[in-house]
């Protein structure tokens, strides 16, 4: 457990003061939020928030890792390499893209189609590595089963529908962090909640392994390295709780799409190493709500228009969160009710979880 310890600690910590002296310097290069003319006039004070503090999540989750095992003198595992992969990856195209919007000076970045790709062409990488490098119990990262609560045994996939599966995963997740980042600290909080859901569940499968527990039973948990990705888990949620100091309204700095795409797609990843794909529907139940709440509004939209001649819309404003304000909620009270909503989700999915072997036993 010291490995776990020092990993939360170290990222806690490295957000907690790293984002001070990065707040410094992206305020002095002048590296701020552009905002949207169409959203929220009340978003038009946020505008020149510096931005792309998601590098600074990057980093204190990466020392962490690197320290925690350094402290403990233990070595690093695949699956928690091809994570922090998944994770960084990621950024690298968030911050592409945020990068852009300051260098030209506009709320619009890469092209949809660059932004697609590039998140595509790492999650490929990310998939065919993940279906590698089997322990010697010959359980590989990644497996060709869609999971629930671990792997479906009549849902194996061919190796070319695991990739197209494990890309759907990693963009609904990304995108849906992404989307969720409207408000001040609202997926910053979120993402605290979930990923340290995930480490009581890489914690619980570590405690029931097939490979660790001596006695093991029927319903032990055939995953690989669940105890380095309790360390991942616990990282990332540290980073973001540091974060929060300084994301919470009114935000001192912006995550940005470096910090929300590469955060989405470490929540894809341990959902899909932790043999808990769909169970990542109802703890990320809030992340869900936000992106139906844009696929509603765009489908609502364009069917009024071509049956009437005369578009409608089923909220003021997607995602959801932009509906609240316009309704004149206070941005603090939009933001501690999804909070609320999200803890529910996590609550209900971590029940779940655990219900499932309680009836196995």
């Amino acid at each position: 457990m010291k490995t776990i310890v020092f990993a939360g600690g170290l990222a806690l910590l490295g957000t907690l003061l790293g984002t001070r002296l990065a707040i410094q310097f992206l305020v002095k290069k002048g590296y701020g939020q552009l905002i949207r003319d169409d959203g929220p006039t009340s978003h038009h004070t946020k505008r020149g928030t510096p931005t792309m503090g998601g590098l600074v999540i990057i980093a204190a989750v990466l020392i962490a890792y690197v320290g925690s095992h350094l402290l403990t003198w233990t070595g690093p595992s695949a699956s928690a390499l091809l994570i922090l992969f998944l994770f960084t990856g990621l950024g690298a195209v968030g911050f592409l893209d945020d990068w852009l919007k300051i260098r030209n000076q506009r709320s619009l970045g890469l092209r949809s189609k660059a932004k697609i790709a590039g998140q595509s062409l790492v999650a490929i990488i990310f998939a065919l590595l993940s279906l590698q490098f089997p322990d010697e119990r010959g359980i590989t990262p990644a497996s060709q089963y869609i999971s629930f609560l671990r792997d479906i045994d009549f849902l194996k996939l061919p190796v070319v529908l695991v990739v197209i599966w494990v890309i759907l995963l990693i963009a609904a997740a990304s995108n849906g962090v992404n989307l969720t980042d409207g408000l001040d600290g609202l997926a910053t909080g979120s993402s605290t909640m979930i990923f340290g859901a995930f480490t009581l569940v890489n914690i619980w499968q570590y405690n029931q392994s097939c490979a660790y527990t001596a006695s093991a039973g029927p319903k032990c948990y055939e995953v690989r390295d669940p105890y380095d990705l309790a360390v991942v888990a616990i990282a990332l949620a540290g980073a973001c709780f540091g974060f929060l100091w300084w994301n919470a309204e009114p935000a001192k700095i912006f995550m940005g799409d470096t910090g929300s795409l590469s955060l989405g797609g470490a929540l894809a990843g341990l959902a899909i190493f932790t043999r808990t794909e769909l169970l990542l529907i109802i703890l990320g139940g809030l992340l869900v709500i936000e992106v139906m709440s844009v696929i509603l509004q765009t489908s609502y939209f364009k069917a009024t228009r071509r049956m009437t001649g005369t578009p409608r819309r089923l909220f003021k404003m997607t995602p959801i969160h932009h509906h609240f304000e316009l309704l004149g909620w206070a941005q603090v009270t939009i933001v501690m009710r999804f909070w609320i909503i999200c803890g529910l989700f996590v609550s209900a999915g971590l029940g779940i979880f655990y219900a499932e072997w309680v009836a196995g036993t």
